[in-house]
């Protein structure tokens, strides 16, 4: 593409706040997720796309290295800079149809493959109905709908979950969200302009990132309030990938850091009732007496992702804000649906017991498959969640992945959840599916890894990982 052309689909890219590189970065990074900078289109040289926008040459080449760090673009050095193969097997969408591909396995599932790059339950669970029969008996004669915040029936359950969790909580203290990624969307638009610093564990859940992205910060590895960035995220319970759980003191220590140096602090706790000791550890707010923590969950590990239900718990005044900002987005959630998370969280035992039962199985059958047929992979046990983190003993994740695509299964390498692309030879796999198709699915990557020769790839786009 010329640019002229790419001048005209950027438009007023420049007018936000921030360093000029990442607002360029973000425009371009919306252009090609969007699909308007297609697979394998051509970007304008630095200097030419410089002197088109009136910016000076190092603006270009660092949007265009930061994309590349992303695995959006690929530059060559003789060939230009190029945007990225979304390298994906065909799908039931026509090739003419220019669709997001890090939406595409959602979208357009592909035919034939097993896909361990979504973590989420893919079966409801039957006690899913009976909290909707439920919630229908509950609805409310007069009431218009629209609850920016939440339903205050589901607020009020989830104070009671945390205040029984030891956390005293108020229902002024939480938010309602469709699910644990809005809410991420949410804080992000009011506590991070571009240009912040947000830090983050690596490896670390990807949609976070995505997010962090999008908002055009500066994402960095490594925790430390200290050096003051504009948000800290972490994982500390059953993380995603890793399945690891932070211990009491590192909860804290981080927790009085982020209160001592004024930093908001997300604990991320999607996964928290999933831990295999059939224990789940305090959140981190419960190791402060100031506002800078902020915990958010949701139903979609623990019951199922199309339960779109997820909360933010903060300040009351903080909670206020995000009220008013998601107001402008959709005025609030499906009340049914709320309405029935009252319910399934009045069970939350039962819930809990059946649900980390089942992962736990699925966690043993496919540890045990790996070091039967893939001994040389290295891993640790997880300790609660979904997922384990496997390291490749050669080569990388990314050159692996697409040999595992042409054996029928789908695996996110390990670049996706590190905010600088690095753990390029880690790779995550979940343990949701039932034994049977676990062993397939290890079968399937035992012969990719037979015929991987172990050569290095070009950095591609990956599906939306969850």
């Amino acid at each position: 593409m010329d640019e002229a052309n790419l001048a005209d689909l950027l438009g007023r890219w420049a007018s936000g706040r921030g360093p000029l590189y990442l607002l360029l970065a973000a425009r371009l990074r919306d252009l090609i997720d969007d699909g308007l900078l297609p697979p394998g289109a051509t970007l304008p040289p630095d200097r030419v796309l410089a002197k088109r926008l009136a910016v000076a040459r190092g603006t270009v080449v660092a949007a265009y290295d930061l994309l590349q760090q992303e695995g959006r673009v690929v530059r060559r050095r003789g060939s230009g800079t190029r945007v990225a193969s979304a390298d994906l097997p065909a799908t039931r969408a026509t090739n003419e149809v220019g669709s997001n591909p890090l939406l595409s396995h959602i979208l357009h599932p592909p035919d034939g493959v097993t896909l361990l790059t979504c973590a989420a339950p893919d079966e409801p669970p039957t006690l899913l109905a009976d909290a909707f029969s439920e919630a229908v008996t509950l609805l409310p004669h007069r009431d218009l709908g629209y609850h920016p915040a939440g339903h205050p029936a589901l607020r009020s359950a989830i104070a009671a979950y945390y205040t029984g969790r030891g956390l005293p909580t108020d229902a002024a203290e939480i938010i309602v969200t469709t699910g644990a990624q809005q809410a991420l969307t949410l804080l992000t638009g009011l506590l991070v302009s571009p240009g912040d610093t947000v830090q983050t564990e690596a490896p670390t859940y990807p949609g976070a990132l995505e997010v962090f992205r999008h908002a055009a910060a500066v994402v960095r590895p490594g925790v430390d309030a200290a050096q003051r960035p504009a948000l800290i995220y972490v994982t500390p319970t059953a993380s995603n990938p890793t399945g690891a759980i932070m211990d009491t003191a590192e909860r804290r220590r981080l927790a009085a850091s982020a209160t001592a140096h004024d930093v908001p602090l997300i604990d991320d706790e999607v996964c928290a009732e999933l831990c295999f000791s059939g224990d789940t550890p305090p959140p981190l707010a419960s190791f402060t007496h100031g506002e800078q923590v902020i915990t958010i969950a949701s139903l979609s590990k623990l019951v199922w992702g199309g339960l779109r239900l997820g909360w933010i718990r903060a300040a009351a005044p903080l909670v206020a804000r995000l009220a008013r900002l998601r107001a402008i987005h959709d005025l609030g959630g499906d009340v049914l649906s709320q309405l029935a998370a009252v319910s399934v969280l009045s069970r939350l035992d039962a819930v809990r017991r059946a649900r980390v039962e089942v992962l736990r199985t699925g966690h043993d059958h496919l540890l045990g498959q790996l070091r039967a047929k893939l001994p040389s992979w290295e891993f640790a046990p997880a300790l609660g969640g979904q997922t384990i983190w496997v390291r490749l003993p050669r080569g990388d994740a990314d050159a692996f992945a697409q040999v595992a695509l042409r054996h029928g299964v789908a695996i996110p390498p390990g670049r996706s959840f590190d905010p600088l692309g690095g753990h390029a030879d880690h790779l995550r796999l979940h343990f949701l599916f039932p034994p049977a198709e676990l062993t397939a699915a290890v079968d399937a990557l035992a012969a990719a890894w037979n015929a991987y020769d172990g050569a290095h790839h070009t950095a591609s786009r990956h599906t939306l990982i969850v």
